[in-house]
C-alpha cells in the first residue's frame, strides 16, 4: 500500500511537471497493484480449500 501512495504522490507532484502521460501511467499502475496483490494472495488459499474429489482410491 505504501508503494501505491508513493507512486501517486510522485506522479502528481513531480513527474507531471515533465510528462503528464507518465503521471497517468504511474497512477494506473498504482491503482492496479492492490487488486492484483489480493488475487495473488488469495490464490493459494483457494487451492487448499478445494473439496476432495471422492473418486480417489486409498
Amino acid at each position: 500500500m505504501g508503494t501505491c501512495v508513493v507512486l501517486i504522490l510522485l506522479a502528481w507532484n513531480v513527474v507531471r511537471l515533465w510528462s503528464t502521460t507518465a503521471a497517468i501511467v504511474m497512477s494506473v499502475i498504482a491503482a492496479a497493484i492492490p487488486p492484483v496483490a489480493a488475487f495473488v494472495g488469495n490464490q493459494g488459499a483457494l487451492d487448499e480449500s478445494q473439496p476432495p474429489a471422492g473418486d480417489e482410491e486409498r
